[in-house]
């Protein structure tokens, strides 16, 4: 049984495991004061070209969603976010949780937009009803979709024009960034972005996500709210040695080119035998439409999501690779299809 359930099943790539054995028995400051936690900010800081930024190291992406999004806004405050977004589907009402509301508007490619965000504001018109604050991407988008500059831009220009925090998920954002057709680059976050987060649970770390923080006024205090929500490690040294691994070079991107390249050989495949996509993706999740019996047949050698039911005889089905798949089992997985 092999499994395209997700980019996270396995470890984490060999190099970020003998880092953490050799370093294992030098002692270190905690908390994320470690020398290997600051040499990961340093090298990260030049990455972005941006030295005015503050980056903490979390564990992970509903943690460091929850911990920003409760620092960043007022009590009274909303976010605004694609009824597909992660906050709203897929974390458990973890924002909720910490009181503040999720505004959604229905997509047609997972990605927000000035219009829709516009809708929102609309609606929501005094102090009867929450204040929308916070506008929240993800980038790749939980449909394998991804922003282009323009519409990144577009975006932060509408935010500054409404007083909108500005704030990107980026669990995924490594696989974003080696898409076919992207054209943004890691500095350039920093110039169109309030906050946002770089994702290693998903790209070869064993866990971490480095969050990035632009705006003046959302810096103060955020360790405060890492502690109080059981987010600031004794053992921080553990995300630095990670982080400092991913991007002393340029293992990060090559590791999410590698998802991206054996799921492109799926989609290719997958095309050329004529089955359609409910998205039209280029990064590491594929969304083919297959036939019940298929994926009951699938399911006998496979682990993948069903996704969506497309009739009563179709379902799209969601196919993650990562860094560590292998070439011969997307091959295998092709010919299965057959």
């Amino acid at each position: 049984m092999y499994s395209f359930n997700n980019d996270y099943s396995e470890g984490a790539h060999p190099r970020i495991l003998q880092a953490l054995l050799e370093s294992n028995l030098q002692q270190e400051i905690g908390y994320g004061q470690d020398s290997f936690t600051n040499k990961a900010v340093e090298i990260l800081k030049e990455k972005l070209n941006c030295e005015e930024v503050d980056i903490h190291l979390l564990v992970g992406g509903t943690q460091t969603n929850l911990i920003a999004i409760s620092a960043f806004l007022r009590p009274h405050e909303a976010a605004i976010a694609a009824a597909s977004g992660h906050i709203f589907v897929h974390e458990t009402g973890a924002i909720e949780a910490t009181g503040h509301k999720v505004l959604t508007v229905d997509t047609e490619n997972g990605k927000l937009t000035p219009s829709l965000i516009q809708h929102v504001l609309d609606e929501h018109t005094d102090e009867h009803m929450v204040k929308p604050k916070l506008v929240y991407i993800s980038n790749s988008t939980e449909i394998g979709t991804i922003y282009s500059k323009s519409e990144l831009k577009q975006l932060s220009e509408f935010c500054q024009k409404n007083q909108l925090l500005f704030y990107m998920d980026g669990a995924r954002l490594g696989s974003a960034l080696c898409a076919k057709d992207n054209d943004l680059t890691l500095s350039d976050l920093p110039r169109l972005l309030d906050a946002f987060y770089i994702g290693g649970t998903k790209n070869g770390a064993l866990m971490g996500e480095a969050l990035v923080i632009k705006k003046g006024s959302l810096k103060e205090d955020f360790r405060y709210h890492m502690k109080q929500k059981g987010a600031m490690l004794a053992k921080g040294r553990v995300l630095g040695i990670q982080f400092y691994e991913l991007f002393k070079d340029t293992l990060f991107f090559e590791l999410a080119e590698h998802a991206n390249k054996l799921a492109e050989r799926l989609t290719t495949a997958l095309a050329e035998k004529g089955y359609r996509f409910l998205t039209q993706s280029s990064t590491n999740q594929v969304f083919p439409i297959v036939s019940n019996d298929k994926i009951i047949e699938l399911q006998k050698n496979y682990q993948f999501n069903i996704w969506e039911k497309i009739d009563k005889e179709h379902s799209a089905i969601r196919l993650v690779t990562s860094w560590a798949t292998r070439e011969e089992e997307v091959e295998q997985f092709i010919n299965d299809l057959k």
